[in-house]
């Protein structure tokens, strides 16, 4: 369901499970533990998640849904995405074809987004007569603002790529699928070349900021962050490597 190839210190997932990669409960199952495996894995830096196929991710695995209890459908699908979002190192969505429903909420919960031109980028769950249930009423607003995001679910209608990254959804676009993994592995390749001591710390303090907790608590924790990366072996390395006029090889400690 989720192939894993290393690359380096860059992971990449890729979904597969034609035709649309839909959101299974065996994919879910196979995402969270290769999610889990990579946490855990202190020679990963970073992580890019891509779809198999003609999509990234087309939607929830809706013939699921008969006979199921929606609370725990929901639940256990924010259990994992909020794990995803929380994650101390950097996942990356690579977006080819659709990412729609469960397959947006999923894009939104990764650190950064990237996606080709045309695709397809909704929350069409109003059709079936449901509402997005993996976080994607809470987290859409704080990306396109309260008014886009309303239109988009109570519409249903899905936005291109394009107009996802000028409502600020997607960080960049590309012009087509090899494009799109060519813009995320390079990416992912620039962050996982620094310190995980401060891009852990980093990724620590913007979800301190998103979550709307007070600027005095994130300003606190951001001083005692930094202090501890002052200490750390790669500051030391990084300063020097910066007086050398060198790269620097950070260790990671």
């Amino acid at each position: 369901m989720i192939e894993k190839n290393k690359q380096g210190a860059v992971l990449w997932l890729t979904i597969k499970h034609p035709p649309a990669n839909a959101l299974s409960t065996k994919v879910l199952k196979s995402l969270d533990e290769a999610i889990t495996e990579a946490e855990n894995d202190e020679s990963v830096r970073a992580i890019v998640l891509h779809g198999e196929g003609r999509f990234f991710v087309a939607g929830a695995d809706i013939k699921e849904f008969q006979g199921s209890s929606g609370q725990a459908l929901a639940e256990n699908g924010q259990l994992l995405f909020n794990k995803i979002e929380q994650l101390k190192k950097p996942v990356i969505a690579a977006i080819h074809g659709a990412a729609l429903g469960g397959g947006l909420e999923l894009a939104m919960v990764c650190t950064i987004r990237i996606a080709t031109e045309d695709c397809k980028l909704g929350l069409p769950e109003t059709n079936l007569g449901l509402l997005p249930a993996y976080g994607g009423t809470q987290r859409l607003p704080k990306l396109v603002g309260p008014h886009k995001a309303t239109e988009m679910m109570l519409t249903g209608i899905p936005i291109t790529g394009v107009q996802a990254h000028q409502w600020g959804l997607v960080n960049d676009v590309a012009k087509d699928e090899s494009e799109l993994l060519e813009k995320a592995g390079i990416l992912a390749d620039t962050i996982a070349s620094k310190s995980t001591v401060t891009t852990s710390r980093i990724l620590d303090l913007i979800q301190h900021a998103a979550s709307g907790q007070s600027l005095e608590e994130g300003l606190k924790k951001e001083a005692k962050y930094f202090d501890e990366c002052f200490d750390s072996e790669d500051s030391k390395e990084g300063i020097a490597a910066f007086l050398e006029k060198r790269k620097p090889v950070f260790s990671n400690r």
